[in-house]
């Protein structure tokens, strides 16, 4: 595929190949985009942002909604795409185009509702005889990086509010699955979007991504990935809006009231979707003592039976990792736990970038598949004494973007929600839940901002003060 430039499909000599997870197989080639068609994507953008700050809500509006139901009359054609360059079990895939096309739509109608208010400048002394409001307007240029795991959906939770507000968008999706992202900037164009108001740039992070960011010309950034890449764009960012979504290890407690055939079913629904790669994805389990081995002994018949294999079998419910050597870490982890003590229940084999559905128990907090982000298809269980105790081990940690709780008792529920560093907090379900339309980020070294098109709209306009001297 070519990638789109300045109102043209173009491609460069240089090529990345963008592979099966599954097979190794080249799915397809994408530019690897040189300095100039970097430069030439933030020429375009700036005219383009010129143009889109133009355009009337209601237009924008009518361009994302047309974009969502293509994308719905599209799921099988998108699906398919998305679990070929992911790995990406074929049910996950088509739910995710569900998600980006309702990821648009509520985009769609955020474009109606930038609103300013009206400030009661007579409520200061002096303010006699002033009157004052506020309105919106666009950033002008939205850089958005998004990675991998959802190369659909994120790249929509960027995309679809920054044309909503009116700015015009750079994206820059991952090198490993670009091809969705190309898709959809096709189906934009195809809705009516401006020919400038979107560009989508391929090649590395750390050449093209980097350029992007540090450049003046852009006004926002809004970046999905690991901290250590977030930090690096902060460093170059300058003075300009960010927002970042970066890394987690979220815990999940277990109190000794919990239904633990319903925490079970949870915890493997919420711990191995994608191979684990999900940035809330269940890993860390805190089990109350009384109720430890009989929670291992409902979880673990539950993780046997996630069939593993190609993505694109509809018996497939967990599909490879997408690299080997991301594989290989993951591996070694494990390996890594069991030898300081820990209990390797199941799993904890590979075969190339397929890792087996894995459960320790007995972890040491301070292994690594506790306290990093393992990002892969295992879950470390590790025991506690009360609700002090759980919060304090769910609070140990350098991250806080989702953390889950199960209990029937208010006071335990209440104290979490209060207690625990994170933004975003379940209770009766594991870590892994998200809406589109909710507000969602993290605190600590998880990021900073809100997604969902509500929240990323006001983070991709700039607030105007207006004063009427009467």
């Amino acid at each position: 595929m070519k990638m789109y430039i300045a109102g043209e499909w173009i491609d460069t000599e240089e090529k990345i190949e963008v592979l099966n997870p599954y097979n190794g197989e080249v799915v397809d080639t994408v530019p690897n985009a040189t300095q100039q068609e970097v430069e030439k994507a933030l020429e375009s953008a700036t005219r383009g942002a010129r143009v889109m700050a133009e355009i009337p809500a209601y237009q924008r509006f009518s361009i994302l909604m047309k974009a969502a139901g293509l994308l719905m009359e599209r799921q099988e054609e998108f699906a398919r795409l998305i679990s070929q360059e992911s790995g990406k079990a074929l049910w996950e895939s088509r739910f995710e185009v569900v998600r980006a096309a309702e990821t648009i739509e509520l985009s769609a109608e955020e474009a109606k509702r930038i609103r300013g208010e009206t400030i009661p400048l007579d409520a200061a002394s002096g303010g006699k005889g002033k009157f004052g409001f506020t309105l919106r307007v666009p950033c002008g240029v939205v850089v958005a990086i998004s990675p991998f795991n959802f190369p659909l959906n994120l790249l929509c939770h960027k995309v679809g509010p920054g044309l909503a507000a009116g700015n015009a968008v750079v994206a820059k999706p991952p090198s490993d699955t670009p091809l969705s992202g190309l898709r959809f900037t096709e189906l934009l164009l195809e809705a009516g979007l401006p020919s400038e108001g979107i560009q989508c740039i391929t090649g590395p992070g750390g050449s093209v991504g980097e350029q992007l960011c540090k450049d003046p010309r852009v006004r926002k950034i809004s970046f999905t990935g690991s901290p250590t890449v977030g930090e690096r764009i902060c460093q170059v960012a300058g003075i300009k809006k960010v927002t970042m979504e970066l890394g987690s290890n979220s815990p999940l407690i277990i109190m000794e009231d919990a239904d633990l055939e319903e925490v079970a079913k949870a915890t493997a629904a919420t711990g191995y979707a994608l191979a684990g790669q999900v940035c809330i994805s269940t890993q860390r389990v805190l089990v109350n003592q009384r109720v430890y081995g009989d929670f291992l002994d409902a979880l673990t018949p539950e993780v046997e039976a996630i069939v593993t294999g190609n993505p694109l079998e509809e018996s497939t419910r967990m599909g490879p990792m997408i690299r080997e050597s991301d594989a290989v870490r993951v591996e070694s982890w494990i390996n890594e736990a069991v030898k300081g003590g820990a209990k390797l229940l199941t799993g904890g084999g590979r075969q190339g970038n397929l890792v087996a559905p894995t459960v320790v128990a007995d972890v040491d907090a301070k292994e690594r598949i506790s306290c990093d982000e393992l990002f892969g298809p295992a879950v470390a269980v590790t025991r506690f004494e009360d609700i002090d105790q759980a919060i304090a081990m769910a609070n140990d940690s350098k991250y806080g973007l989702s953390a889950g709780i199960f209990t029937r008792n208010l006071d335990w529920a209440m104290k979490f929600v209060r207690q625990v560093h994170s933004g975003n907090l379940m209770v009766n379900w594991g870590p892994q839940w998200r809406v589109d339309l909710m507000p969602y980020g993290g605190l600590k070294e998880s990021g900073f901002g809100k997604e969902g098109p509500k929240y990323a709209v006001e983070e991709m306009t700039e607030l105007k003060m207006v004063v009427f001297h009467l």
